[in-house]
């Protein structure tokens, strides 16, 4: 319209991505099957073949990355006894940003007996990235959860790092409603030097943390048992029921690959992983 002034914050606004998946799963004739799924805007998911009885799904991005203000999110749910694996096509970007944050909101929910083993890629900061995320998990007494998330601070292998920005990281895990582990992670301003200083990350450029559960002294035991073979640094503690192993290490291909080593205790690993 002839003699409209629009502002530069409005065309922003109105360029940034919006997705979402809501994604229901379970046990029908002794194979786990989708009851429903709704996905809209960038993001969508896909269902290769995949073993008899279980069910694999591939989250995709379509807007090729995630840039300031972007806006995603994910809702699962696994009905008792169901069994699905998820995973990502590829490492998601985080692109630079303006001024607004990216957020990325996660919701897991386990039923009885039923098993969800949530294994994306590793998510990319580049350099000036803002990136909230809210990852909130229930389970019930009897389910079981394998959750890997991996942050790379920059493309180690192409010479760059995330030397500023923000990371915001919030997890919430409950089981049968209790409130099991809590726990918040920030980075903002010199985040490559604040994981420069040795009790930060001591030159750390990307990290990892696992989650098992249920998750005993065997799990402590297999993981201790790679320590050898480790390229970076790999710790794992115990209680409640539940496993957290963390790892950190100065380049993303050796932390992929002992994030690999771990993750094969809990079973395979998705086929995309390993192209």
């Amino acid at each position: 319209m002839r003699g409209a002034t629009i502002a530069t914050s409005d065309v922003f606004a109105a360029n940034r991505a919006r997705g979402a998946i809501t994604l229901a799963v379970g046990l029908r004739d002794g194979a786990t099957r989708r009851l429903r799924l709704h996905e809209s805007g960038s993001l969508r998911a896909r269902f290769p073949n995949c073993e008899a009885g279980a069910l694999e799904a591939v989250i995709l991005n379509t807007a090729g990355g995630i840039a300031g203000g972007d806006q995603l999110a994910i809702a699962v749910a696994v009905d008792e006894g169901a069994s699905l694996t998820i995973t990502t096509a590829a490492a998601e970007k985080a692109y630079r940003s303006h001024g607004p944050d990216a957020t990325l909101s996660v919701q897991l929910t386990i039923g009885a007996g039923g098993t969800l083993r949530w294994l994306p890629q590793e998510m990319i900061l580049f350099d000036h990235a803002c990136m909230r995320r809210n990852i909130e998990i229930d389970l019930a007494e009897t389910a079981t959860l394998v959750l890997a998330e991996a942050v790379f601070f920059g493309r180690s292998a192409m010479g760059e790092r995330m030397a500023t920005g923000r990371f915001f990281d919030r997890w919430r895990l409950r089981r049968s409603g209790k409130l099991i582990l809590a726990e918040t992670v920030r980075l903002d301003g010199d985040i490559a030097g604040k994981l420069a200083q040795r009790a930060v990350g001591d030159g750390a450029q990307a990290v990892a943390t696992v989650l098992m559960v249920p998750g005993d002294d065997s799990a402590v035991a297999a993981v201790r048992a790679l320590s050898e073979d480790f390229l970076g640094e790999v710790g794992i503690s115990c209680w409640n029921g539940v496993a957290v192993v963390r790892l950190c290490a100065r380049d993303g291909t050796h932390l992929r690959r002992d994030l690999a080593a771990v993750l094969s205790i809990a079973g395979p690993l998705p086929r995309l992983w390993l192209n």
